[in-house]
């Protein structure tokens, strides 16, 4: 065997050829240079190679992934030539049966981009990566084929034709071993619920399995029973038993409880004294004596993080620890505290910019180069670049430079801030109406909010020009100006209005800011020839002219400026009439508006609004009445027509004029919203929405007749989107406690506002 072996050695030697290689030359390669190849070839030109060199060299071209097919010649003068057949491209990349036209699905779960080489393993991998996707949600037995076509210019379309399976219903969800908490309270967190009656109606579950939850499952259920004290909890993995002949389910966890434990200590223990370990206890809302709460125990581990970072320990690290005694069924907590070194920040970098100019970002930034780090400070420098509606989204990062200096990359995303705005809506009574405006919130990327309006409708119109630095010369001053012509047409007479407005505002604090404003008008009336007046005081259509001081205080701690999902708004103006005009008045004005994501409670973006606004009117010698209130429209009372309601008075047998609406002195509107996600590519949103307001004045009778006051409602429900030309709103609407004589609006429409 020894001499066969050895034989055969000899008879390779003696076959294998070597070459003297005079020249290398590439025929048939696209994908990749020249000067590639040659690095990665073990030889060069003028060197002597033989077979095995050509295949190793061969292989090493092949592992690239470009080829289908590798040969080569050598030609009786030494010229060594490489010949490729490479792989096609894919031009076109089509999704059928789901997901269809979604470019996030072909980006995120096929991960082939178009202008990619075909290869036949990633085809493969790209399908079974559908199949995992699909099977996440809850659907089984699902089949996807591949087609490829291939084209005139030698590329392929790839379609993945897929029959998606079907989805696994929960019929039935027992839990074995809980006597501390109710199966009921697990609804509230875990993904996969048991069906109920009229599943498919909002608000009650489906029963649908989400597969990708059911590892998560068990963990939220032990995460709830933490929050109530049981740190022995053990709950395993669901136990899933499918029926593939229905495709329904029944699931079973199994649960040990534990006991209870109670806080017996909390121990602060920072490696090195950097604030008193008393300021940190008061932070602090867990107490001892009572039941532990993991919830809380997180929650107070990020306030002593914010505290110490806050202070420039940048890299703080808050390591908590529990010390369990079970047989006192207490626990000791403690929180260990590493600050490492203060930090600096170096430089402060912007990106993503292209029309905003750097200075206006960093105006907003409360960290500069320089300055002592302060999580704090990182913080509200993110929600005030929000609030400037200027970006669709920001980040700031932390650049690590080394342990006592950092670097913050601002990278933010342009959003559309000039562009033309259009609103409007139908009602019963003032027809359609459509507004025009050509507003930029950031001109030439200054910051400087410059606009043109033209409103107009059956019944009204308002024209005005505006323009508005929030800073000016980049300080904390404010500045405003505009300019306006409106006539509104009531039942038998029309107001027109010419004025202007300016003022000066100063931001006082990061949230707080001040303004003062004064507003110059001359308004006239005009009565309709057949108008009765008979019954009403005729100082009411007076023309007067109106000369007013308005002061005003304003807190925004939002953290975006159109979809706000944390922090409130509140702001108080009082505006005095009678500055030397005719008007004599004490106008107030409150606005309330709270926001809260609730992603974290419901596992998608849901965000809720409350919105408030009280309104008061003081006569202080005359009050014209198109200075009064009035309510309805986006804004106030959807699902009436703008500035429709208002007190009227009350019918009289000898008036020959019936019902006239007399404008109120006080009112008040609530709102409530809950925002869905519906579209998350095309930034589109559903809303719905209940209004409440009422309204009324403190003259109840004047002269033979009575002022009425009244209350109206509105529900319905709308689309926000934020399209390429700006923020777009869409209402449709149902009116609440309508009486007879009411003008309803069921479809309004705006552009350019903030949701």
């Amino acid at each position: 065997m020894r001499i066969f072996f050895a034989m055969l050695l000899l008879f390779l030697a003696l076959n294998s050829h070597a070459y003297t290689i005079k020249a290398i030359k590439f025929d048939g390669m696209v994908q990749m240079s020249e000067s590639v190849a040659l690095r990665m070839l073990s030889f060069e030109a003028g060197s002597e190679v033989d077979d095995a060199m050509i295949d190793a060299s061969i292989k090493t071209y092949f592992k690239q992934g470009y080829f289908q097919d590798i040969w080569t010649d050598i030609s009786k003068d030494g010229v060594l030539t490489f010949h490729f057949k490479e792989k096609p491209l894919i031009s076109k990349i089509e999704l059928k049966g789901w997901k269809e036209n979604d470019s996030e699905a072909i980006d995120g779960v096929v991960q082939i981009k178009v202008g990619a080489l075909y290869d036949e393993k990633k085809i493969e991998a790209a399908k079974k990566r559908i199949i995992e996707a699909i099977n996440q949600e809850a659907k089984v037995d699902s089949v996807v084929e591949i087609e490829k076509e291939l084209l005139e210019n030698g590329s392929y379309k790839v379609t993945f034709i897929v029959n998606e399976g079907e989805e696994i219903i929960i019929e039935e969800l027992l839990y074995s071993g809980i006597s501390g908490l109710e199966s009921d309270d697990f609804d509230a967190i875990i993904a996969n619920k048991e069906k109920e009656f009229m599943g498919w109606f909002w608000g009650r579950n489906d029963g649908k399995m989400k597969v990708a939850d059911l590892a998560y499952d068990p963990l939220r259920i032990r995460d709830l029973y933490m929050q109530h004290g049981y740190l022995d909890i053990d709950v395993k993995e669901p136990f899933v038993k499918v029926n593939f002949d229905n495709y329904t389910a029944d699931m079973s966890y199994q649960v040990k409880e534990g006991e209870v434990y109670s806080v017996s200590k909390i121990t602060i223990m920072q490696e090195k004294q950097v604030v008193a370990d008393a300021q940190i206890e008061e932070l602090l809302s867990l107490k001892v004596g009572e039941v532990f709460n993991i919830e809380t125990f997180r929650n107070d581990s990020q306030k002593i993080k914010t505290l110490i970072a806050d202070l420039s320990y940048a890299f703080v690290q808050i390591v908590p620890d529990l010390k369990k005694d079970k047989e006192k069924r207490q626990v000791e907590v403690i929180y260990k505290i590493v600050p490492g070194d203060k930090v600096k920040i170096r430089n402060v970098i912007i990106s993503g910019n292209s029309r905003t100019l750097d200075r206006i970002i960093r105006r907003e930034l409360y960290l500069g180069p320089g300055d002592m780090y302060s999580l704090t400070d990182l913080g509200d420098s993110r929600s005030a670049l929000g609030r400037l509606g200027f970006f669709d989204g920001n980040t700031i990062e932390e650049k690590r430079v080394d342990n006592q200096t950092m670097d913050l990359v601002v990278k933010v995303k342009e959003a559309p801030t000039g562009n033309i705005q259009l609103g409007g809506g139908y009602g019963s009574y003032g027809g359609l109406l459509v507004s025009v405006a050509v507003d930029d919130r950031n001109v030439w990327g200054s910051g400087i909010d410059v606009g043109v309006k033209a409103e107009r409708s059956e019944l009204s119109s308002n024209y005005s020009f505006s323009i508005a630095n929030s800073r000016l010369n980049d300080s904390d001053f404010s500045g405003n100006f505009s300019v306006f012509t409106s006539d509104f047409e009531y039942e038998d007479y029309s107001v027109m209005s010419d004025g202007l407005n300016m003022g000066v505002g100063h931001r006082f604090t990061r949230y707080i800011s001040g303004h003062l404003g004064y507003g110059y008008s001359q308004n006239k009336y005009e009565i309709d020839e057949d108008a009765d007046l008979t019954y009403v005081d005729e100082y009411l259509f007076e023309d007067y002219t109106k000369s007013s001081v308005t002061v005003s205080l304003k807190y925004d701690d939002t953290d975006d400026f159109y979809l706000p999902r944390k922090g409130i708004i509140l702001s108080q103006s009082i505006e005095n009439a009678g500055v030397g005009g005719e008007a004599e008045f004490i106008k107030t004005r409150t606005t309330f508006g709270a926001y809260k994501g609730l992603e974290e409670w419901f596992g998608f973006d849901l965000i809720a609004r409350y919105k408030a606004k009280i309104n008061y009117v003081h006569d202080s010698g005359f009050l014209p009445i198109a200075e009064k209130f009035y309510m309805g429209g986006i804004g106030s009372v959807r699902g009436y027509e703008s500035y429709s309601l208002s007190p009227t008075t009350v019918e009289d047998a000898n008036a020959t004029n019936g019902v006239r609406r007399y404008g109120g002195e006080y009112s008040a509107t609530n709102s409530f919203e809950l925002s869905f996600p519906l579209v998350p590519a095309a930034k589109m949103r559903l809303v719905t929405y209940l209004d409440w307001g009422y309204i009324g004045t403190t003259e109840k009778e004047n002269g033979d007749y009575k002022v009425k006051n009244l209350s109206r409602g509105g529900f319905g429900a709308g689309l926000e989107w934020f399209s390429p030309v700006g923020p777009i709103q869409l209402m449709f609407s149902k009116p609440l406690a309508e009486e007879e004589g009411d003008e309803t609006s069921l479809f309004e429409f705006t552009m350019g506002q903030r949701f």
